[in-house]
């Protein structure tokens, strides 16, 4: 049973995702907009990681791009990955802090909800096996779903990101339902002994409630992020997310604490 937190809530981390940095250079091709220069950006701006999905099918991210950032940042990078033998030595050539195994389809726009950790248990054994011999830390992209949370704990991954997506977009008490559903997994994920991280979809609106959750520990962030920085710039977005995650968490450990 997870046991309450006592005292101060541990501090959120905030993942900067730049992809879509990337996914608007190359609509036109050429240099510009740098996904490194975003991430740069970030870095001043308060983010505490960068987060970058090298896909198959290179729609955003490239192959040069994971070069640069794993060369000239000095931020952890958390590599967004599908579990290939491709992006698997990709990654053993690179070494990033963390790889993020997420699922793919050729034909979506965006990921389409959580790993199948059921489905896929013996592969990701062994593909998560060689990444921490490596020396990588391993998450799981997961949907908030205890099936998969009670699977996903003999994978041997040190994370769980849960997938925000279905509680940003729903509404109303359906978006209560969703919020109640990610805490009992959040809570049964720490008591498995998981680090515990969220993203899809998290907004200014959005972020708050589920930065009140105390076992969230990690925040990754991106589409909303690149899309604010249209009308407000890159470090005027995570600045805000950044001070909108941190006094939600600093309100609700004050009111626990009292």
């Amino acid at each position: 049973m997870t046991k309450p937190v006592s005292g101060p809530w541990p501090s959120l981390r905030l993942g900067v995702n730049i992809d879509h940095v990337a996914t608007i250079r190359n609509a036109r091709g050429g240099i510009h907009p740098d996904p490194l220069r975003a991430a740069q950006i970030a870095a001043r701006a308060g983010a505490d990681g960068i987060t970058a999905h090298l896909r198959e099918d290179r729609r955003h991210i490239s192959d040069d791009d994971i070069i640069a950032l794993s060369r000239k940042i000095d931020l952890p990078l958390n590599l967004e990955m599908a579990a290939t033998e491709e992006m698997l030595n990709i990654a053993l050539s690179h070494k990033p802090h963390a790889v993020c195994i997420v699922p793919e389809k050729r034909l979506e726009l965006t990921t389409e909800g959580g790993l199948d950790v059921i489905g896929g248990r013996e592969r990701l054994i062994d593909f998560t096996r060689r990444l921490a011999d490596a020396g990588i830390r391993v998450s799981l992209f997961i949907d908030p779903e205890r099936k998969q949370v009670e699977s996903a704990a003999v994978i041997g991954a040190q994370v769980v990101e849960f997938h925000t997506g279905a509680y940003c977009d729903a509404q109303g008490a359906a978006r209560e339902t969703e919020l109640k559903r990610i805490r009992a997994c959040v809570a049964m994920a720490t008591d498995f002994g998981f680090e515990c991280h969220a993203g899809h979809g998290l907004s200014f609106d959005t972020v708050g409630a589920i930065a009140t959750i105390p076992y969230i520990q990690e925040f990754n962030i991106g589409h909303f992020l690149v899309g604010e920085a249209i009308f407000s710039g890159l470090d005027s977005a995570i600045k805000r997310m950044r001070n909108l995650m941190d006094k939600a968490r600093a309100d609700v450990s004050g009111q626990m604490s009292a």
